[in-house]
C-alpha cells in the first residue's frame, strides 16, 4: 500500500475503477448538488478523481465545519501517543483546576473519552445547541464547564460542539500550544498540507465565526482554537488527512498516529459514532466519516481502498452526500 499519494492523474482503470460512471458524477453535482465545490477520490493511493465547481480550485480552503472536530479527535491521539495526555481515561476537570472548586460527583466523573464519543450530558435539547450563546461569552471554556454534565445520564449519546472545544482547550493546557499550532507541527505539515498562519481575529459575528470572514483556524476570545468548526482546508488537504487514516496512521514511511488510535476511533457502536467520527455499516460495508454543515465530508471506506472528500459552500439544508457516494462513486470500483 502506498503511504503517500500519488498526486499524478492515472487512468481510472489502471486503479480498478470505471471511468464511465465516474464521469457521470460531473453532471449529477451540477444538477443536485450546487452548493458542491470540489470532489477528491483517492483510490489505492492514486488520484482517481478531481473536479472543481462554482469556479473553485484545488487551492482554494474551504470551511470544513464539524469537519473540524474529526481533526482534533486525531490531535488527541497524536498528544497521547506523545505523552503530553496520559489516555482518554483522564478526567476533564483535571485540567482546569482554577474554574471549577465544587464540582457535583457526576461532572467529576467526567473523562476525556465522554468529549470524544460524545457521551456528555448538558441542558440543551438534542441537536438544539445554543453555539450563539457560546459565541457571546467572553470565556467560552468556563461556560462549557458550567453546563456540562447537567440534565441528563453519563454516557447517553448526545452531540455537542462545545464539548468539542473543550478538547481543545485540553490540548492547549497538555502541550502549551493552540490546537492550530500543534496540528501545523505534527499532522499538517507531516501531510505536506500548509501551516495555517495565526489568524488575529478583531470581531466575533456570525461571518468571522462561520461565514465569509473566517479564514485559517477561528479561535475564541483567549485564543483556544475552536474545537467543534472554524478549521479551513483544501479539498485536497481533505483527502489527506482521510488517506492518513486508511494508511493506519502512516504517511510517507512515517507513523505520525498510531494505529491503535485509529482503530478505537471508528471501531463501530451502537451509536454509529467513533471518537468525533461519524460510523455507518451498509450492505455490508462499513465506512468511517467526517462530516461538517453544508456538506462537507471526508468519507474513509477501508474495504475499497478508497478516501472521498467532498468540499461545499454552506447552505441550510444540504442534500445529503451519502447517496452520491453510495450510487455513483462506490458502484465505479472494478
Amino acid at each position: 500500500m502506498q503511504t503517500t499519494i500519488n498526486w499524478h492523474k492515472v487512468e481510472p482503470e489502471s486503479i480498478y475503477m470505471n471511468n464511465e460512471k465516474l464521469s457521470k458524477l460531473e453532471h449529477m453535482v451540477k444538477s443536485d448538488y450546487h452548493n458542491i465545490n470540489g470532489i477528491v477520490i483517492i483510490r489505492n493511493g492514486h488520484l482517481a478523481y478531481e473536479k472543481y465547481f462554482n469556479g473553485k480550485g484545488p487551492d482554494k480552503c474551504h470551511h470544513v465545519a464539524s469537519v473540524t472536530k474529526s481533526v482534533i479527535s486525531a490531535l488527541i491521539g497524536i498528544a497521547i501517543d506523545k505523552g503530553y495526555i496520559k489516555s482518554v481515561e483522564e478526567k476533564v476537570l483535571d485540567f482546569f483546576p482554577k474554574y471549577i472548586s465544587d464540582a457535583d460527583k457526576q461532572k467529576q466523573q467526567i473523562t476525556i473519552r465522554h468529549l470524544l464519543t460524545m457521551t456528555v450530558p448538558y441542558p440543551f435539547e438534542d441537536w438544539h445547541e445554543p453555539l450563539d450563546v457560546l459565541c457571546q461569552q467572553q470565556d467560552w471554556i468556563k461556560y462549557t464547564l458550567d453546563i456540562m454534565g447537567e440534565n441528563g445520564d453519563l454516557g447517553a449519546f448526545k452531540y455537542s460542539t462545545a464539548g468539542a472545544h473543550l478538547l481543545s482547550a485540553i490540548l492547549t493546557e497538555s502541550t502549551g500550544k493552540s490546537a492550530r499550532a500543534f496540528a501545523n507541527e505534527h499532522l499538517f505539515t507531516p501531510l505536506g498540507m500548509k501551516e495555517i498562519p495565526d489568524y488575529q481575529m478583531n470581531a466575533y459575528g456570525f461571518d468571522d465565526l462561520f461565514g465569509k470572514n473566517v479564514k485559517g483556524w477561528v479561535h475564541d476570545p483567549y485564543g483556544h482554537s475552536t474545537g467543534g468548526w472554524g478549521l479551513t482546508l483544501t479539498t485536497r488537504d481533505m483527502a489527506r488527512f482521510g488517506y492518513l487514516y486508511l494508511n493506519n496512521g502512516i504517511w510517507d514511511d512515517n507513523r505520525v498516529l498510531s494505529e491503535t488510535w485509529i482503530r478505537e476511533s471508528t471501531e463501530m457502536n451502537h451509536n454509529n459514532y467513533g471518537y468525533l467520527w461519524w460510523l455507518r455499516q451498509e450492505n455490508g460495508l462499513s465506512t468511517y466519516s467526517a462530516m461538517g454543515d453544508g456538506g462537507n465530508m471526508i468519507c474513509c471506506i477501508p474495504k475499497k481502498n478508497m478516501v472521498v472528500a467532498i468540499s461545499s459552500e454552506f447552505i441550510m439544508n444540504p442534500r445529503d452526500r451519502w447517496p452520491l457516494i453510495k450510487e455513483y462513486i462506490i458502484p465505479a470500483v472494478l
